[in-house]
């Protein structure tokens, strides 16, 4: 039961909004009472703080598993935001800004294992690309990485980039290019319009 009811209040959320969405709400959908969910989780906030990192830990899964696939480096960018918009909906609700403005606390929890997470797999995939000749020899792995997840959270920003005037799929394709244009060889960038054209 407290799998289904992180599932459904993951989809609720995503669809409507962290702070729209009541333990009414999801006692509803799931056609259960609001104390059972209680039972699980005493607050909201346990809840949201629940739901975020359950979900986190669903995604980042999947990103583990694309990265263990052997893709060249600048292919797995492209899966990894595939995977990430088809999660999230393509961020309809903008989850993280609304936790950022709701629930700071978890916001920051959740950020801290968002970092942890893309240190491990861009620092693996700059490797990778330098190796592989898809990226410069020169660059700084560590510095990159951490440009990388900043722009990552900046793109998330509403005050920014207003999602009535920018849609999370396109600023993820436009970030990325961004990226891997900033650090790829030639071979790189030759794999990089092939991924644009199709």
């Amino acid at each position: 039961m407290k799998e289904k009811i992180l599932n459904k209040t993951i989809d609720l959320f995503l669809s409507y909004g962290v702070k729209s969405i009541t333990m009414d709400d999801i006692a509803k959908e799931l056609a259960i009472s609001k104390k059972t969910i209680y039972n699980y989780f005493a607050t909201k906030a346990k809840l949201v703080e629940a739901a975020s990192i359950y979900a986190f830990e669903k995604i980042n899964k999947g990103i583990f598993m694309i990265c263990s696939l052997n893709y060249n480096p600048i292919k797995e960018l492209y899966e990894v935001k595939s995977l990430i918009l088809e999660q999230l909906k393509n961020e309809e609700s903008s989850p993280q800004y609304q936790l950022h403005k709701y629930y700071p606390k978890i916001f920051e929890t959740l950020k801290q294992k968002q970092f942890d997470s893309v240190n491990t797999c861009i620092s693996q995939n700059l490797k990778k690309g330098i190796e592989k000749g898809y990226y410069r020899k020169e660059i700084d792995i560590n510095l990159i990485t951490r440009l990388y997840f900043n722009g990552m959270m900046g793109i998330r920003n509403e005050e920014l980039f207003p999602k009535n005037n920018f849609s999370i799929s396109y600023l993820m394709d436009i970030y990325l290019e961004y990226h891997i244009r900033a650090i790829a060889t030639e071979k790189g960038l030759k794999t990089l319009q092939n991924i644009i054209k199709k």
